[in-house]
């Protein structure tokens, strides 16, 4: 099985080519993210003419999540236990999604920006991960399926996941706190499955600056996975070459092989 995510920035402005996309890398579930449209506005015939299913949950033109499959959808979650909400009063927003496709579990996720470390976002950002592992906790469980948990972290994990540490001193993306946040993940037994396939590859570069010709990106799209999901891993891969050309996302599709 081939499971794959992208924050696709904009799913109506892309479809063409993240449809296409799909038809040629066999690719049998898509998680996506930064789908930016209500749900009556994701164009699912496109997909559902390539042969997928898809689930979305957005809310407004921001966020958005969606999974798209080949290999079945079902008991679709629009949030995980005890995900926050933002803003006063606080609610939620779209920026979860677990559906199991073909005996997986997949979460398409796309966690909270941080915008700067003095901003409340980045207390929301570190509140969201921190009810992330607490849902965590039980999806390891011996009687849990295999769990994945896919998407745009906003976290660089390491100092060589972003293309100059100095450049980003002081800023969100790679603080202590953050970095432990995934940690955090780990230590309740989710193991991070793209860098032992992938070391020293990025996942995102901005627009600005001409950043991804000069390979000035950022490693923040992640996949973790439960100890079942993990042991079923055989390979990853970062498809850079979809991060090229008119009307690319500034994310590049991150793909994971599984042996199931």
């Amino acid at each position: 099985m081939r499971i794959a995510t992208w924050n696709v920035n904009s799913i109506r402005a892309r479809v063409d080519r993240v449809t296409a996309w799909l038809e040629r890398s066999d690719v049998d579930v898509l998680a996506m993210q930064e789908t930016k449209c209500k749900d009556a506005q994701f164009p699912v015939l496109p997909f559902e003419a390539a042969g997928y299913e898809v689930v979305h949950h957005g809310l407004n033109q921001w966020n958005g999540v969606a999974i798209a499959s080949r290999v079945g959808v079902s008991d679709v979650e629009p949030a995980f236990p005890g995900q926050p909400g933002w803003g006063e009063p606080a609610a939620a927003e779209a920026r979860a999604l677990g559906a199991t496709c073909g005996g997986v579990r997949v979460w398409s996720l796309y966690v909270p920006n941080g915008r700067e470390v003095a901003d409340p976002h980045y207390v929301y950002k570190l509140g969201w991960l921190a009810a992330l592992r607490d849902a965590a906790k039980e999806w390891t469980s011996p009687d849990a399926p295999p769990t994945l948990l896919v998407g745009d972290w906003n976290v660089a994990p390491r100092d060589e996941d972003v293309w100059d540490p100095a450049f980003f001193e002081g800023r969100t993306h790679v603080t202590a706190p953050e970095r432990d946040a995934l940690t955090a993940l780990e230590d309740v037994g989710f193991t991070e499955l793209t860098r032992a396939y992938t070391e020293g590859q990025f996942t995102y570069w901005d627009y600005t600056q001409l950043r991804f010709p000069k390979r000035q990106g950022m490693r923040i799209d992640l996949a973790y996975g439960s100890p079942s999901a993990a042991a079923h891993v055989v390979g990853a891969a970062i498809d850079r070459e979809e991060r090229k050309g008119k009307g690319a996302s500034d994310h590049a599709p991150v793909v994971l092989e599984l042996d199931t």
